[in-house]
C-alpha cells in the first residue's frame, strides 16, 4: 500500500519548491521531511526529486507523481464539506456523464425533470465514450447519455436504454431563414453558411450520410462539439444548423432562431446507460420515467 503520508509531504515539497520552506509550512524538521520523501522514492523505486538550484525540481518520474498526488489532495479538500452535506441528509448528488458529441441541448431537456430536486448538486462530466464507461463501472458516475447504446460486456455489467430518437430540424437567424422558400430546403444548404457537430458526434455521420443521399454539399462554415456553443454561434448570424426536435423545445438557448426546414428521416438517439448501482438512483429512475413519457406522447 502507498504511504499516503509520504506522499503528502512530497507534495508539499513540490508545491513549495523546496524542503526548507516545506518544513517552514507543516512546521517539522527538515530531516523528518527530507527521510519521509526518500521513503516514498523506495517504496516507488524511482527517484523523484533532484537538486535545483537552492530547492528542488521534479524529475520525470516525479512529475508523473505530483499530477496523480495533485488529483488526490485536491479531492481531499472537498471530503469534509461533501461529509458534512452527507450526514446532513441535504445533499441529492447525482453525476451524469455526458459522451462527446450528442446534443448538449437535448442532454438538458433529459435532465430537466431533475433539476428542481431540493438541494441538488448535479455534476457532468463530459469525455469520450469508453472514459464515460469506465467510471460508471468504477461507480463514480450514476448515469452516461451517449448516443450509442453500450456495448456487450459482461465486465462491465452496465445496462441501456434508449431515451430518445427525436427527428432533426434546422434552425438559423432570421436573416439567413427569411431569404428561403419552404421548399428550397434541403437544397438551400448548398448555399447557406452550415454550423455542424464535429465528428466524434454520431448524428454528423448520419447527417453526411444524409447530405449525399440529398445530394447536398453544405457550405460548411464552422464545426462544434458542443451544440449549446453552436446555437450561440448561429444566433449571433454564423450559420443554419441541424438540432434535435427534443433540443430545439430549450427556448433559452434557440431564443432569435427560427425553423428552416425538418430531415424527419434524421435521427438523434440518446441512450441512458446504468451500472446496477445506478439502476436504484432515485433521480435516474426520475428522468428516465420523464424521458419514456415524452417519448410515448
Amino acid at each position: 500500500m502507498l504511504n499516503y503520508r509520504h506522499l503528502h509531504y512530497f507534495w508539499v515539497v513540490t508545491k513549495e519548491g523546496g524542503f526548507a520552506r516545506a518544513a517552514e509550512r507543516l512546521d517539522m524538521a527538515v530531516q523528518t521531511i527530507s527521510a519521509q520523501v526518500r521513503e516514498l522514492e523506495k517504496a516507488l523505486g524511482h527517484q523523484l526529486l533532484k537538486p535545483s538550484g537552492r530547492g528542488v525540481a521534479l524529475t520525470e518520474a516525479g512529475e508523473a507523481a505530483f499530477a496523480r498526488a495533485e488529483e488526490i489532495f485536491q479531492l481531499g479538500r472537498g471530503i469534509p464539506d461533501e461529509v458534512r452535506e452527507a450526514a446532513s441528509g441535504k445533499v441529492a448528488r447525482l453525476a451524469v456523464g455526458l459522451s462527446d458529441g450528442i446534443s448538449k441541448l437535448a442532454a438538458h431537456a433529459l435532465l430537466e425533470p431533475v433539476l428542481d430536486t431540493p438541494h441538488l448538486r448535479l455534476v457532468c462530466h463530459e469525455g469520450e465514450f469508453e472514459q464515460l464507461l469506465s467510471e460508471l463501472a468504477l461507480h463514480h458516475l450514476d448515469v452516461v447519455l451517449a448516443g450509442q447504446a453500450a456495448p456487450r460486456n459482461p465486465n462491465l455489467r452496465l445496462s441501456s436504454e434508449r431515451l430518445i430518437d427525436a427527428p432533426v430540424d434546422w434552425y438559423g437567424p432570421a436573416r439567413l431563414v427569411g431569404k428561403v422558400e419552404r421548399d428550397q430546403f434541403p437544397k438551400c444548404l448548398n448555399a447557406l453558411p452550415v454550423l455542424l457537430p464535429t465528428g466524434h458526434s454520431v448524428l454528423r455521420t448520419t447527417l453526411d450520410h444524409w447530405f449525399e443521399l440529398q445530394d447536398v454539399r453544405p457550405r460548411i462554415v464552422g464545426e462544434f462539439e458542443d451544440s449549446a456553443l453552436l446555437a450561440v454561434f448561429a444566433a449571433r448570424g454564423l450559420g443554419v444548423f441541424p438540432v434535435s426536435r427534443l433540443g430545439a423545445d430549450d427556448n433559452g438557448l434557440m431564443r432569435g432562431l427560427r425553423l428552416l426546414g425538418s430531415s424527419d428521416d434524421v435521427k438523434e438517439e440518446i441512450h441512458a446507460i446504468r451500472s446496477r448501482r445506478g439502476q436504484h438512483h432515485p433521480l435516474v429512475q426520475k428522468l428516465m420515467a420523464a424521458a419514456r413519457t415524452k417519448s410515448d406522447t
